[in-house]
Formats: structure tokens, C-alpha cells, sequence
């Protein structure tokens, strides 16, 4: 079998990005005829097409589509290399990619990353997602790490490593001058708002309503923290939270804390990969807890 041609792929990627063989053409400084010659080259070695013309724009195939998606990771991973065995000397600035899920605090976030933030050296790359969406770029190497209220079961021959960062306590908060709740006999009449059923807390919260045989009235589902922490501010209704999520709210005044959930806690979570070279700003992100 005959070794892949990097540099057809490098022009195919080209042609893919840029949307036609003209403007690829322009941006690689090279004539039209020869990028179309390399196409059909890696074309013969792939044994498929990889674009079709429809009218006069060329589209990805199928195979095209599959060979776009390994070429994206290919050259990222080469990226990866020059920036870890190369880009060593002291002007540079080295690029820590993170993704969070955005059930997640933002207030954690931003505890959690401000001692990279103003740094020179530091290149902070910050993308939200679902958690299937952001681990897949974990799994790409496209993130050095997935921040998650989730933690991730092991699978057999998983590279990936999941860190517990924190803890933090669940409580019911509302408007400030509402009063303490009695937890939870109190929650059969007050209207609540609540974290996506896929919520940890979520689940924790409805077993222990169940247990004590109460049905809640919900006034809404949340899956996104930030909107969650902004109907809190805005609704007389009680939301289940944890205080970090509410923390200036809390202490402004605008909100407080109406009862404490026993026993109920969420996770933060860093979920990683096992790398030769990992990212050095890991270590220093990972290993400095933030702040409550």
C-alpha cells in the first residue's frame, strides 16, 4: 500500500477550507492547473472523489467529508508537535485550549482560569459546547481539557483522566426579604426553578423530594447556568443553585439563601488526556484549586 502524500492533503485541505480550487489556488501561490493535478492525485491514491461540481462550486463527497475530517486532526496534531518540541524560547506565547459545558458556573470558570489571565505568555482559548460536542475535540486533540458538573465513567482503552477541581454545596435562594424555607416540607407550595434533569443535582434533588413524598411545583428547567442565574435574579421563584453560581447576587443583596440542601453537592470536574507531552499550563491550572 502506498504512503499518503501529506502534501496532496495539505492542498486538498486547502481546497476544502477555501471553498474552491481558484481562491485555494491564490492562497497557496500556486497555479490552478497544478493544485487541480495534486487533487486528482490524492483522488487515485484514496481511490474515491472527494469533491463533486455542482454548477460551479465544488462540493465535498462523503469521502470527502471523512477525508477533511482527518485532515483537520492531522494537522492539528502537527501543530501540537511544533508547539511542544519547538516553540520553547521565552517570546512565545504558548495556547492552552479549554472547553466547558455550559451547565457550568461561570463564576467557577473564571476563578478557576484567572491566574493564567493577563499573562503574557499565555494564550487562553476558550470554547462551550455539549459534553459529547466538547469531548470529541478533547479526544482530537482540539482541547487540552474539558471542564464539566459532569464526571465521565471510564471506557476500556480511554486515554482520558478525570479530575475532581472542587466541591461545592447546593442551597435554595430567592429574592432578598423572602424568608428561610423549611427543607423540604416547604417545596410542595413554592414555585421552583431548576437545574436540566440531566443536572446532577437535578437527579440528587428529585430523589430526595421523592423521599419525602413531595411533589415540587416547577416553574422552570434550566439547562444553561448562565440564564438560570439571570431568572433567579429576575423571578420571585426559589432556584436550586450552588452559591457560587449566585455568589455577587448573594452578596449584594439581591438574592440570599433560603435553605441549605442537606447532603447535596455538586462536582467540578477536569477531564483530560493522557499525552507524552502534555500542555506544562495544565499542571499549573490543575493543580492551584479555585476559589469558593
Amino acid at each position: 500500500m502506498a504512503a499518503l502524500n501529506y502534501h496532496h492533503l495539505r492542498h486538498f485541505w486547502a481546497i476544502a477550507r477555501e471553498g474552491g480550487l481558484t481562491r485555494a489556488a491564490e492562497r497557496l501561490n500556486i497555479a490552478q492547473s497544478a493544485l487541480s493535478t495534486q487533487l486528482k492525485a490524492l483522488e487515485t491514491e484514496l481511490g474515491q472523489p472527494l469533491f463533486e461540481r455542482r454548477g460551479k462550486r465544488l462540493e465535498l463527497t462523503e469521502a470527502g467529508r471523512i477525508a477533511l475530517d482527518h485532515a483537520e486532526r492531522i494537522f492539528r496534531t502537527g501543530e501540537e508537535l511544533v508547539d511542544t518540541l519547538v516553540r520553547q524560547g521565552p517570546a512565545h506565547r504558548r495556547a492552552l485550549r479549554i472547553g466547558a459545558v455550559a451547565t457550568l458556573s461561570r463564576n467557577f470558570q473564571a476563578s478557576l482560569l484567572r491566574p493564567l489571565l493577563g499573562r503574557s505568555d499565555v494564550e487562553l482559548i476558550l470554547r462551550s459546547g455539549t459534553l459529547r460536542e466538547l469531548l470529541a475535540q478533547l479526544d482530537a486533540l482540539a482541547l487540552d481539557a474539558v471542564l464539566s458538573n459532569t464526571p465521565v465513567a471510564h471506557e476500556p482503552g480511554s486515554d482520558r483522566v478525570v479530575t475532581l477541581l472542587a466541591e461545592q454545596p447546593v442551597s435554595l435562594v430567592g429574592p432578598a426579604g423572602s424568608g428561610p424555607l423549611r427543607f423540604p416540607e416547604d417545596l410542595a407550595a413554592v414555585p421552583l426553578l431548576l437545574p436540566g434533569r440531566e443536572s446532577s443535582i437535578r437527579q440528587g434533588f428529585d430523589l430526595l423530594l421523592d423521599q419525602a413524598n413531595i411533589r415540587p411545583v416547577v416553574l422552570a428547567e434550566v439547562d444553561d447556568a448562565a440564564m438560570l442565574r439571570l431568572l433567579a435574579r429576575a423571578s420571585a421563584a426559589v432556584t436550586l443553585v450552588p452559591p457560587i453560581v449566585v455568589q455577587d447576587e448573594l452578596r449584594s443583596g439581591v438574592l440570599e439563601e433560603r435553605a441549605a440542601v442537606p447532603g447535596l453537592r455538586e462536582g467540578f470536574y477536569a477531564i483530560t488526556q493522557r499525552r507524552r507531552f502534555p500542555n506544562p499550563l495544565l499542571a499549573e491550572l490543575l493543580d492551584r484549586p479555585a476559589a469558593a
